[in-house]
């Protein structure tokens, strides 16, 4: 299955979870009932005649039933609720949960150089923003999880034990096990579950608090005291059955879920001793892949099984999972693998730290492949990444980790080359956001530029983290100046556009992660004149000779089977492509996909793509959640 697939079936598994919670809680509301009329009927009904008809039953039950039905459903839906909501702010909150604390933009220990190092160059790779990256020091087994609703506010999170015991390799295989959640939309589910399992296990929690103060009022003369007690113990275990039940969904859904992402990690890495080794190492380890914090909740979530292996693991059998690498490994070869983890990580990564230099080439673009890459970056995408970032000038990297200059990266990113319509822009942010802003893009104006156009989204990848950390308010006046300085000249450039709309969506995205967006249910046939407009919008930017211009958009709207109407250039192309981008969101995964098939189609009529182009192929994905894999210029066949 390729991206567009994966998204999809995380849709139907979501829905299939909701349905099996809804007729789990159905089943404790009735059974909750039962409970409650064999208890209570006679209690709560003195004077009540035995009824002979069900009408008459309901009737004379009917505030018992009313008082099971809709406390129960009450309790578990506010309860999961409450849960979801501590859980809005996505990823870093789930992370800080579990004691998770941030990597800083510049760390001094290598061990955390190399984790920013990895994870920076798999989103970069993957064309989609770097996700937040925390550390749980306390931790000492090998483990890591993703959280969050969407790439926009995802987070990544290893234990100490991870940085000490892996090598380069194997943290790679983690981290990109890890994205693989990331792109195939398990994260939602996940912390859909994590409210779901709270919501049914409040019945437990609330039958053990009423059982526990029955108790004292048992000795007096309250005669109802014995059918409290049996109806909080009754309910004590109804919630355990509930959560039993629960259990199993969840365990059910997450091990194939980690089959898939075991797989997705060694097409990343091309490298299947990265992941292989990493479950070794877990399972040679003395402490495997434990948590010392309660982990039940985020279990689901985890690399590796952070509890004791059950009927309810949320995760294969280690040796299983690494046997479907290697087919050969045989389990007695755990006891020389142990001889071996003594802290040789550290020294790698002091010797990483040294060396700078990459040697690896920019990725060939093979538009034969890209679909299939989308989400899942092969091992030339992430060697060109770790290239690519080489290349970055480090004052421009140190600004983009920094929360204090990654907003004025952003904007000197998006400054003019003419100096007079510069200066006005200059004027407009020191009007927004003070001189101190100004006086910081000034800097770094003549301290590192110019930048090369194929620098420019790695560096807003980059600094998306430490752009989410500042205050809400600054982030709104931040967008308004972004908008501002892009519309100053009257002139703007398409790809000043598309960046301009690409942070203001992540942007969006991450200060309301619960409401993401989640895909819609529209085809290009709903969406025809939106296609056009794209498709007419790229091949004018993307060729200069009027011929090729109209032959492009000729290739885009014949490659997807669209009525073939005549090319027009939009009379304002800003107003146009943003509304079309907007009602091409709301596409079909399915029909994302043959969108962007389209799109390759234009761009490669003349069979040369430049940088300028790819960029702006780049951009128009992400501004449509599509995270496309790092490509180069070289020149390339037409054939799809």
């Amino acid at each position: 299955m390729n991206f567009f697939e994966h998204q999809d079936q995380a849709k139907r598994n979501t829905r299939r979870l909701v349905l099996l919670f809804l007729l789990a809680v159905v089943i404790i509301v009735i059974t909750i009932d039962a409970v409650l009329l064999l208890l209570f009927g006679n209690v709560l009904s003195d004077t009540a005649r035995t009824s002979q008809t069900l009408s008459g039953f309901l009737t004379d039950n009917s505030a018992i039933l009313l008082f099971g039905s809709g406390g129960t459903g009450a309790a578990i839906g506010l309860a999961s609720l409450f849960r979801s909501a501590s859980l809005r702010d996505g990823g870093g909150a789930v992370a800080r949960q579990m004691g998770g604390v941030p990597v800083e933009a510049d760390p001094k220990d290598p061990l955390r150089q190399r984790l920013r190092n990895v994870v920076e160059e798999i989103a970069i790779a993957s064309g989609v923003p770097v996700p937040e990256i925390y550390i749980m020091e306390q931790e000492s087994g090998i483990n890591a999880f993703a959280a969050g609703y969407s790439p926009s506010d995802a987070a990544v999170a290893v234990t100490r034990g991870t940085l000490e015991n892996l090598n380069r390799e194997e943290l790679q295989g983690v981290i990109a096990h890890e994205f693989s959640h990331i792109f195939n939309g398990d994260m939602r589910l996940n912390i859909r579950l994590i409210g779901a399992l709270f919501g049914i296990m409040i019945l437990a929690i609330a039958g053990r608090r009423i059982l526990s103060g029955a108790r004292f009022s048992s000795s007096s003369k309250n005669n109802n005291a014995g059918a409290i007690i049996l109806f909080a113990a009754a309910l004590t275990a109804i919630g355990y059955i509930g959560l039993f039940f629960a259990r199993w969904i969840k365990a059910a859904v997450s091990r194939q879920r980690e089959y898939l992402a075991d797989a997705s990690a060694v097409q990343f890495t091309r490298n299947p001793q990265g992941i292989a080794g990493a479950l070794k190492k877990i399972a040679a380890h003395s402490q495997g892949a434990s948590l010392t914090r309660d982990s039940e909740e985020i279990a689901h979530m985890l690399f590796g099984q952070g509890m004791r292996a059950t009927l309810f693991a949320t995760h294969p059998p280690i040796i299983g999972r690494i046997q479907r690498i290697e087919p050969g490994f045989r389990e007695q070869e755990l006891g020389e693998i142990a001889k071996r983890m003594l802290r040789r990580s550290r020294r790698e990564a002091e010797r990483e730290a040294a060396a700078t230099q990459a040697s690896a080439k920019r990725a060939p673009f093979d538009p034969r492949t890209i679909i299939e890459g989308i989400g899942r970056p092969g091992w030339e995408q992430i060697m060109a990444a770790a290239a690519l970032a080489a290349t970055l000038p480090e004052s421009l990297v140190s600004a983009a980790r920094s929360t204090e200059w990654a907003p004025e990266l952003l904007l000197c990113i998006l400054l003019d080359k003419e100096e007079s319509i510069r200066d006005q822009q200059l004027f407009a942010i020191a009007r927004r956001l003070g001189a101190e802003s100004e006086t910081q893009v000034r800097y770094l104006m003549t301290s590192a530029m110019p930048i090369q156009p194929e620098q420019r989204l790695p560096l807003l990848e980059i600094a998306f983290p430490a752009l989410k950390r500042r205050p809400v308010e600054f982030i709104h006046r931040l967008l308004d100046t972004v908008t501002e300085i892009v519309h100053l000249d009257g002139k703007i450039e398409v790809f000043e556009f598309l960046l301009a709309k690409v942070i203001s969506l992540h942007l969006t995205d991450a200060l309301n992660p619960a409401q993401s967006h989640t895909g819609g249910n529209r085809t290009l046939a709903d969406q025809a004149q939106a296609v056009r407009d794209v498709i007419a919008i790229l091949a004018d930017h993307g060729h200069k000779e009027s011929e090729l211009i109209h032959r492009s958009y000729e290739n885009g709207i014949n490659s997807i089977g669209l009525e073939h109407l005549p090319m027009q250039r939009p009379t304002d192309w800003v107003k146009t492509l943003d509304m079309a981008l907007d009602q091409l969101d709301d596409l079909k995964n399915k029909e994302k996909e043959r969108l962007i098939t389209a799109l390759m189609e234009t761009i490669l009529t003349d069979t040369q793509v430049a940088t300028e182009e790819l960029e702006l192929l780049r951009a128009i994905g992400s501004a449509l959640h599509i995270p496309l894999p790092l490509m180069s210029d070289r020149s390339v066949s037409r054939q799809l």
